[in-house]
């Protein structure tokens, strides 16, 4: 992609979607730096924000820190579990607001996620805000309408050695269908 180095951006991250697609679909975690690194592309960031779901486990503070330290305000909030011992925990409304209340100062949104409730989100900043609207993702667990909703794409299954931590090709684990959404 060719990008206009003069373009404000702001980076939002759902961290649980790109997690778990990384894990069910190669087994392996996400470099979130690389990520970053690749979606800024030499522009000028504004805000880099990942939003994370806290389960009270000792190694998701090392994590956390680690995005801290990759460039990334977090943002954290509760697993919520429920009295029928359901569990719950996603970011969909905060990141749409962030977005929305940010965009005034951006020319592009990047939004890492294939989530495909995203889609009036996409639809939203580009009409109403003049924003560039970038989606970043795995796309074998991506939504196909959002990513036709996007100006831009970026499919991680295409570069797994620079996306991923450990990728080793062998290990590969049936991936969800998310397509549909």
């Amino acid at each position: 992609m060719i990008k206009n180095l003069n373009q404000r951006i702001g980076v939002f991250v759902d961290v649980s979607n790109m997690y778990h697609s990384a894990r069910h679909l190669y087994n392996s975690r996400v470099n979130f730096g690389a990520i970053l690194h690749e979606a800024v592309g030499g522009r000028q960031l504004i805000r880099a924000i990942a939003y994370v779901i806290s389960a009270d486990i000792e190694q998701e503070k090392d994590f956390f820190k680690a995005l801290e330290l990759s460039g990334f305000e977090v943002k954290q909030k509760d697993l919520q579990i429920f009295a029928g011992g359901a569990k719950k925990g996603d970011w969909d409304v905060g990141i749409t607001v962030d977005a929305i209340t940010l965009a005034q100062r951006l020319d592009v949104v990047v939004l890492v996620s294939g989530d495909g409730d995203y889609v009036p989100l996409v639809e939203y900043l580009r009409r109403n805000t003049g924003c560039k609207v970038e989606i970043v993702a795995f796309g074998k667990s991506s939504s196909k309408k959002l990513i036709e909703a996007a100006d831009e794409y970026l499919d991680l299954d295409k570069y797994p050695r620079k996306f991923l931590i450990k990728y080793t090709p062998e290990v590969r684990i049936n991936p969800p269908t998310h397509n549909s959404y």
